[in-house]
């Protein structure tokens, strides 16, 4: 397992509670960072634990995509345990979402549950799944997905553009047909305020 969170102190912390009552579990890799776990000789690990926001601006649902790609199970904590940030994490991948509010048990019950391949759900992260969960899809094609996630990330449309090898006036339709897909099943992208708190819920963006 490896655990990555940019306090040293959370880390040392549940290092020490799983050799003390999970010693079948080794912690493999001690990391406060993203690149500091990919490029740690023992990487990839069956699990990761993995910090909600490591304050490095890569959004976790990118670094739960990577990491299943590279075949390793996550589990999400933080301090952020609302329904919006629970539901991006669990939709990008992850196996579990652990609220670091919760005690250093459950966790070890998360991390058994997922080493088996298995999703671990407490009534708290249940909760919050059953609070989105009537969002439907409003079948976005590629670019117009890149578009709006780059411009909720907070980049200007010329930055959008630039970032997408296109024109300003492309990257304005691109942002217009998406939020009229999202309109029509009843959820509205308005306003970059809004955009962004929906990026936040699909896992697109991490809280700040």
């Amino acid at each position: 397992m490896a655990v990555v969170d940019d306090h040293r102190l959370v880390i040392d912390g549940i290092s020490a509670h799983f050799a003390a009552v999970a010693p079948e579990i080794e912690v493999a890799i001690e990391t406060t960072t993203w690149a500091g776990l990919l490029e740690h000789d023992r990487f990839p690990v069956d699990v990761v634990l993995i910090d909600l926001n490591l304050e490095d601006n890569i959004a976790i649902g990118t670094k739960i995509r990577a990491l299943s790609a590279a075949g390793t199970r996550t589990i999400v904590f933080s301090r952020h345990a609302d329904a919006a940030s629970i539901h991006g994490a669990i939709k990008a991948g992850a196996l579990a979402f652990v609220p670091k509010t919760d005690t250093a048990d459950e966790l070890v019950l998360a991390v058994r549950s997922v080493v088996d391949g298995t999703h671990y759900r407490n009534q708290h992260v249940t909760d919050a799944l059953a609070l989105i969960s009537t969002i439907e899809d409003p079948g976005l094609g590629k670019q117009e997905y890149r578009a709006l996630v780059l411009y909720a990330s907070g980049l200007s449309i010329r930055e959008v553009a630039h970032e997408m090898s296109t024109t300003e006036e492309t990257v304005k339709s691109y942002i217009k047909r998406g939020r009229r897909k999202y309109r029509a099943i009843g959820v509205d992208l308005g306003t970059k305020l809004r955009l962004r708190r929906h990026g936040i819920r699909e896992g697109w963006l991490t809280p700040d």
